[in-house]
C-alpha cells in the first residue's frame, strides 16, 4: 500500500472572511475560559456554580481555532448542525456511565446547595454536553501534527471478521465481571464498552477504529489517547478547585493524587476516549448525522476503509 507524505502536504488558511471570524471564535473561547475559570475557582460569585459548561465551551471554541488555523478546516466550519450534534450526543453518552457508576460508585459529586431532581438533571446534562466535542476537537488538532500522521502507515491489525468477533465477547464478558464484581474488576469498565461495541460498527460498515487499523492507520488511536489524557488532565485540574466538583473512591489506588483524580486513574482516559469515539459512531451508525468526510477531513487523505466496495471516490487513495 503506498503511502502519503503528509508532511509535505502544504497547511491551509482559512480565507480573510473566515480569518476575521477566527478571530472573533478565538476571542471569545479564551473569554469563556478566562472567566468561567475565574468564576469557577471563586465560588462567591453568581456564576461559580453554573460555570462549568461555559468553561468547556470556551476550551472547544479555543481548540476548534487553532484546528482551523492550522488546517484551514474544523468541526465547527465544516457544519453547525453536525458540531451542535456533537454536543447533544454527550449528554446520554455520559448518563449511560453514571447509571453504571451507580453500581461501582467510584466517583460522587459535592454540590453547594440542595438541587430539585429537575434542576440537578438539567445541570448535570449541560455539563455532560462538552466531552465528546472536546475529546473530537482535540483529538482533530492532535491529528493535525505530523508526529501523529505518521501513524496513518503502520502496521496492519487485520483479523478479519471472524476474528473480531472474540473482542466483541471479550467486552461483553468485561462488562458482565464489572457489573457482577464492581470492588475486583472496576476498571474494565473503561475498556468493555470499546471492545463490545467497536467490533460491532465495523462490522456494520460504519467508521471504527477496527477498520481503520485494519488497512495499518493508528493516527486515530494515538490522537484518542492524547486527546484523552489532555481532556482528562483538564478536568481535572479546573475540577480540583470547582463547586460543584467531583470526588473518587477507587479501591487499590488511593496513593499518590493528581488533583483529586490518583495518578493510576488517569490512564483510563486513554481507552475511555477510544469508548466515546466506537459508542457515538454506533448512534452514527444509525443516524448517520457525521459522515466521514466530516470527522476525516480531508477526504481525499483517507484510503478506502477495508469494508469499502471497489468503487473508487474520486481523489481517494487506494493501495
Amino acid at each position: 500500500m503506498p503511502t502519503l507524505n503528509l508532511k509535505s502536504t502544504p497547511t491551509p488558511r482559512p480565507p480573510s472572511g473566515r480569518s476575521q471570524l477566527l478571530s472573533v471564535q478565538l476571542a471569545i473561547g479564551t473569554g469563556l475560559v478566562a472567566l468561567s475559570w475565574a468564576a469557577s475557582w471563586s465560588e462567591k460569585t453568581p456564576l461559580a456554580h453554573h460555570s462549568f459548561f461555559f468553561l468547556w465551551l470556551g476550551y472547544v471554541l479555543v481548540v476548534d481555532g487553532l484546528v482551523l488555523l492550522r488546517t484551514g478546516t474544523s468541526l465547527l466550519s465544516r457544519g453547525v448542525g453536525r458540531f451542535i450534534g456533537l454536543f447533544v450526543v454527550s449528554i446520554p453518552l455520559w448518563w449511560l456511565f453514571e447509571a453504571l457508576n451507580a453500581r461501582l460508585n467510584n466517583w460522587s459529586y459535592q454540590l453547594p446547595h440542595e438541587y430539585t431532581w429537575l434542576a440537578y438533571h438539567a445541570e448535570a446534562s449541560l455539563a455532560f454536553s462538552t466531552v465528546v466535542p472536546a475529546l473530537f476537537g482535540t483529538a482533530e488538532l492532535f491529528r493535525s501534527f505530523a508526529f501523529v500522521r505518521r501513524f496513518d502507515s503502520w502496521k496492519r491489525l487485520n483479523p478479519g471478521d471472524a476474528g473480531w468477533m472474540p473482542f466483541t465477547l471479550t467486552g461483553a464478558i468485561m462488562l458482565g465481571l464489572v457489573l457482577t464484581f464492581p470492588a475486583i474488576f472496576f476498571p474494565l469498565v473503561w475498556i468493555g464498552l470499546f471492545f463490545l461495541v467497536d467490533p460491532v460498527v465495523h462490522r456494520l460498515g460504519g467508521i471504527s477504529v477496527a477498520g481503520d487499523v485494519e488497512v495499518g492507520r493508528w493516527a486515530l488511536v494515538f490522537s484518542l489517547f492524547l486527546s484523552g489524557l489532555t481532556c482528562g488532565f483538564f478536568w481535572e485540574f479546573w475540577n480540583s478547585s470547582a463547586m460543584p466538583k467531583w470526588t473518587y473512591d477507587i479501591p487499590y489506588a488511593e496513593w499518590l493524587h493528581l488533583f483529586e483524580m490518583p495518578a493510576l486513574g488517569y490512564g483510563g482516559y486513554l481507552p475511555f476516549a477510544l469508548e466515546t469515539f466506537a459508542l457515538v459512531m454506533l448512534i452514527n451508525r444509525f443516524t448517520r448525522i457525521w459522515p466521514e468526510s466530516y470527522l476525516f477531513p480531508p477526504a481525499d487523505l483517507r484510503p478506502v476503509r477495508a469494508e469499502a466496495t471497489h468503487e473508487v471516490p474520486v481523489g481517494r487513495i487506494v493501495p
